[in-house]
């Protein structure tokens, strides 16, 4: 629901609208999530320890008893399922994911990790969320981010880069009277921090992009001044998915808003009286038709077409797991399992 004009440009915001399990999405952004489910201890085989009953398993999104199952009929997550011509960006806050795909390569990442995935010409692949303490609660939170690739990157090689927690810059910035805001950086320069690179194909790989990935953790009472993006034509939105207001310049908006703002201008962000949580994604538009069917994403409706037969020929290198929705064992130590055998860690 659009809420302020956006031939407005007096005002530091030019579009708001609610935010929902789905938040809408501007080019280049094609989608973003936030799951956020509060999962109860594991039952030894990385479910819930928990009855299933009155929930739609295979396609459970209704957040019963806090947490949803999605597609999976045992683990929560989602099982093998195909994509092309886009990249998932998957930052995720709290939790365990589990990541398997048709080339054999696999991951456990999480706890502030970052995988960027470059689809490209074809993948499968299969996101699980394990429950790995048998104990406690295993709350998931993460943020999924679908990001188009332009057509010459469309049919590129598929790939995935780790951003392991650690390897992602903060930038923390005190107020005047000493509040903070954290910056966790996970696109994009800022304050002279520059985060690892995403894959080699992607849009953010061009400087020219003007791509960012920012969340920002603001102590109740705290202002921070966001500079101006780098590109004339870049477009940037707030996610405010956590606190009461923030103001942003003279506007103030409420707790679960997305607002479009003005880029090309520096803007004084202030909390309200509860932490606020922000997401901010910015990039210049690709500019391109966009034709989606479900997990592919092309620029013309044959295109799709010749997805769906390609993918019935070929499976995208076809499925070298047991069942379409592996895990990776109890071990909660996070790895990324290339398909040259080299395995990569976090503290590597």
């Amino acid at each position: 629901m659009v809420t302020r004009s956006l031939g407005d440009m007096a005002d530091p915001v030019l579009q708001t609208m609610p935010l929902g399990f789905q938040w809408p999405t501007i080019d280049p952004f094609l989608f973003c999530v936030h799951h956020d489910d509060a999962y109860p201890a594991g039952d030894g085989e990385l479910g819930p320890a928990a009855s299933l009953a009155g929930r739609n398993l295979g396609s459970d999104f209704e957040p019963l008893d806090g947490w949803r199952m999605y597609h999976g009929s045992h683990v929560p997550g989602f099982p093998s399922h195909p994509h092309r011509g886009f990249e998932t960006v998957t930052f995720v806050r709290r939790g365990l994911v589990d990541h398997s795909d048709s080339l054999g390569a696999a991951a456990r990442y999480g706890q502030g990790d970052v995988q960027w995935m470059t689809a490209g010409a074809g993948i499968q692949h299969a996101e699980m969320f394990p429950l790995v303490d048998d104990e406690h609660p295993n709350p998931m939170e993460l943020f999924q981010i679908w990001m188009n690739l332009p057509s010459p990157d469309k049919m590129a090689e598929p790939y995935f880069a780790m951003l392991w927690d650690h390897t992602i810059p903060r930038h923390v910035a005190k107020d005047d009277d000493g509040r903070t805001t954290e910056i966790e950086i996970v696109a994009g320069e800022l304050a002279g921090h520059v985060p690892p690179p995403p894959p080699p194909s992607s849009w953010a790989a061009r400087p020219d992009a003007d791509v960012a990935i920012w969340h920002l953790r603001m102590e109740p009472g705290a202002r921070w001044t966001m500079p101006a993006a780098a590109g004339p034509d870049t477009v940037r939105t707030l996610y405010f998915f956590e606190g009461d207001t923030l103001a942003i310049d003279e506007r103030t908006i409420e707790g679960g808003t997305g607002a479009v703002v003005r880029a090309e201008v520096e803007l004084q962000l202030v909390a309200g009286e509860r932490e606020a949580l922000v997401l901010v994604l910015q990039g210049r538009p690709i500019g391109e038709p966009v034709a989606q069917y479900g997990p592919f994403v092309m620029n013309t409706r044959a295109e799709i077409q010749q997805t769906f037969e390609d993918y019935q020929r070929t499976s995208f290198g076809g499925w070298p797991w047991p069942s379409d929705d592996p895990t990776h064992g109890h071990d909660p130590a996070r790895f990324a399992r290339r398909t040259d055998g080299t395995v990569e860690r976090p503290d590597d």
